[in-house]
């Protein structure tokens, strides 16, 4: 059997981030097909593209380009894009919509936030976040001298079962609490095997001590999390979100927090990213805001490329993808 002919394309600062193509990975590819010597991405494909007519695969990560139809023209025997990181939304449609197979590793990239989500549940749930603020004011004991639950019987809500919200309900079934989830497309069947209870976004708001954002960024899913929900938050609870910004109502949380000392916000993500510089979410002391480093980096990024290289073998060998993403799959993906 030949070799397909394939190319890397991306545009990513490897450097400040990692190489997903690092550590060997580029090399297995190139043993695996005939790789084309340089990365392409969007601003020199017009270079590259004359010697890309017979391009049967590419290997892509962060940067890969949205092909218009004109790119597209230009390579003709495209079948697939095994595509080594999460999110597929800038570049899908002109893919699967003129049936080019596309894999996403997004499974694999789910797995940085969930970890993420897991230690932030846990310190939370020893009051870690509150306590720290406070005695940065008392500086004494006192500022522990306040209901705190530990890992033990508490509920943890989760907006949103995908990959990530998913993946750190099993995560969290290593502890005795309770997880309750809101998500329209959660079934009996699947509650049941997850060990989640179903509830509307109210109830889990107002019962959970932890809450958790997994919504997918959809149209219908904008500006869902409003003041009535935050002001429901119980005494002390902490609302964490690794999902998207556009989901939240950013003045009435604020409003909220102003409102409410004792919750606590844990935002890696924020519409826009970052704030506005006078947004009050920088100067509010129960929040803390990082810059969206929930996803994969470092060492972790090539287990993004393995997993794009497990799906290209099974690709060749004709067996089915485990993470091909279909027009189905695309519409439900934020």
């Amino acid at each position: 059997m030949s070799k397909p002919k394939a190319a890397l394309f991306y545009n990513y600062p490897s450097a400040i981030e990692g190489d997903v193509f690092g550590q060997g990975r580029r090399e297995r590819i190139a043993a695996l097909t005939e790789l084309y010597p340089h990365a392409v991405h969007a601003g020199n494909f017009d270079e590259h593209a004359p010697r890309l007519a017979d391009l049967e695969v590419i290997f892509a990560t962060w940067g890969m380009m949205n092909f218009s139809p004109a790119q597209r023209a230009q390579l003709p025997k495209l079948k697939a894009v095994f595509y080594a990181a999460g999110n597929v939304k800038a570049f899908a449609p002109s893919l699967i919509d003129n049936g080019i197979i596309l894999m996403s590793a997004w499974a694999i990239n789910a797995i940085p936030p969930a970890e993420m989500c897991l230690s932030q549940i846990l310190l939370s749930l020893r009051g870690y976040f509150r306590t720290v603020r406070q005695y940065r004011e008392s500086r004494s004991f006192d500022a522990k001298k306040y209901w705190r639950p530990g890992v033990n019987s508490e509920t943890v809500g989760l907006i949103g079962l995908g990959y990530i919200g998913s993946l750190l309900r099993r995560k969290l079934a290593d502890y005795p609490i309770t997880v309750i989830a809101h998500d329209p497309f959660l079934t009996a069947e699947r509650a049941a095997a997850l060990s989640v209870t179903p509830v509307s976004l109210e109830e889990l708001f107002a019962t959970s001590y932890i809450v958790s954002n997994h919504i997918p960024d959809l149209p219908n899913t904008r500006n869902v999390l409003d003041r009535k929900l935050f002001a429901s938050m119980r005494d002390g609870a902490t609302f964490i979100n690794t999902g998207r910004g556009a989901q939240v109502v950013e003045a009435d949380l604020i409003a909220v927090l102003r409102e409410r000392p004792d919750l606590t916000a844990l935002l890696d993500v924020t519409a826009p990213e970052p704030p506005e510089a006078n947004s009050e979410l920088w100067r509010l002391p129960n929040v803390i805001i990082s810059p969206h480093i929930g996803g994969t980096t470092g060492h972790e990024v090539v287990r993004l490329s393995d997993c794009a290289i497990e799906e290209f073998e099974s690709w060749r060998a004709g067996r089915p993808l485990r993470y091909q993403v279909t027009r189905e799959i695309f519409r439900t993906m934020g």
